[in-house]
């Protein structure tokens, strides 16, 4: 069975630009072309290795907040991106969609949403699903059918993650996962988590307890309740985001390479068309 491949588009493309330097990489109009280049060929990678039926690629809209913007002020709080990068990101879209690859992307959503709800409609539906992100929040996504693509260092094969491989790590379920980030924080979200709480307290808590709720009944962190299943809210991916349908596609990686040229990569169009 050929897997759906969904893909994090914002977490591929922060890995492309800075693993490229912009210098290195620039459109005939001298804008910049590293993420742009970079994401590309991983995705053309990603494609060439897990031949799947279809790609969708998941990307957040950093313009409008999302509920848990405002539901929590300091939710990922003093990020600040490069400004070459914001363009980058707003040109990739496109040409995700000029190789006839489908594009997720809503005011309000999270790509982490897209990702969720693409591989629960594939499992609904009898397939299997591939997630490729760099992002730890959608450990909560593994199961038999839906495996986690993680990138590594060096840019090697990705790991693969699946419910053995998130006990291992964090030593809890992956439906747990929510509730481990609520108890031991996530900084890259800037969620403080419980007091006095890291990742090996958590997963004994869990392992003790099993659910926040239960945990919360027993009358741990009365204190910290509400702020907890807030923290949990925030850590839960939405499997109910719009995404739109997925059809079995070969991927049309000559449009991808006219539209390269368009843009002015003309050595990223070179690429494409070789894998055309």
């Amino acid at each position: 069975m050929r897997p759906l491949l969904v893909v994090d588009g914002d977490s591929y493309t922060h890995r492309a630009f800075h693993a490229m330097p912009t210098a290195n990489v620039r459109r005939r109009d001298g804008g910049p072309g590293n993420a742009l280049t970079g994401f590309t060929l991983m995705l053309l990678r990603l494609v060439s290795s897990e031949r799947p039926r279809a790609v969708l690629v998941g990307w957040d809209t950093l313009e409008v907040p999302t509920y848990r913007h405002e539901d929590f002020a300091g939710y990922q709080a003093g990020r600040e991106f490069d400004a070459e990068l914001l363009e980058q990101l707003g040109l990739l879209p496109r040409l995700v969609e000029s190789a006839g690859l489908v594009s997720a992307k809503e005011a309000g959503y999270e790509a982490d949403d897209f990702l969720a709800a693409a591989s629960t409609r594939e499992e609904a539906d009898g397939g299997v699903c591939l997630v490729a992100t760099s992002d730890r929040d959608a450990f909560q996504l593994a199961s038999e059918r839906t495996t986690i693509l993680q990138p590594v260092r060096g840019g090697g094969e990705p790991a693969r993650i699946g419910p053995a491989e998130v006990r291992e790590r964090y030593g809890v379920d992956p439906e747990q996962v929510p509730d481990f980030i609520a108890l031991r924080g996530d900084p890259s979200d800037r969620i403080p988590g419980a007091r006095g709480v890291g990742e090996k307290r958590a997963a004994a808590l869990l392992q003790e307890f099993g659910t926040l709720d239960a945990l919360l009944a027993a009358g741990r962190f009365e204190a910290e309740a509400e702020r907890l299943r807030l923290f949990r809210s925030l850590a839960t991916l939405d499997r109910s985001a719009p995404v739109p349908p997925c059809p079995d596609a070969t991927p049309d990686w000559a449009g991808a390479a006219r539209h390269a040229r368009e843009l002015g990569l003309d050595g990223l169009a070179a690429r494409l068309e070789a894998a055309a």
